[in-house]
């Protein structure tokens, strides 16, 4: 999965939690942080602390992984070979 902003890796996140069916609280007693702090990544993750992320992947047995991003394409969206 590409995630390009703060935005897309905290819905990732919360699509995940979900998944598991974990609620808010649950996924906070787990990580040893608030419910509010949970709803503060999901909801606007731009103020949110690196640990919390990293407490959060963790606790759901997530890693994150870095890459370079590809070579801008004029052609995005369409890979036909001729």
């Amino acid at each position: 999965m590409r995630i390009t902003t703060a935005n897309m890796l905290a819905h990732a996140i919360r699509d995940e939690r979900k998944k598991r069916k974990l609620s808010q609280q649950a996924l906070a007693e787990q990580a040893a942080i608030k419910q509010s702090t949970i709803s503060a990544f999901e909801n606007n993750p731009d103020g949110t602390k690196l640990e919390t992320l990293f407490k959060l992947l963790s606790e759901m047995g997530l890693e994150l992984h870095l890459a370079e991003r590809d070579q801008p394409s004029n052609n995005v969206g369409w890979e036909q070979e001729w």
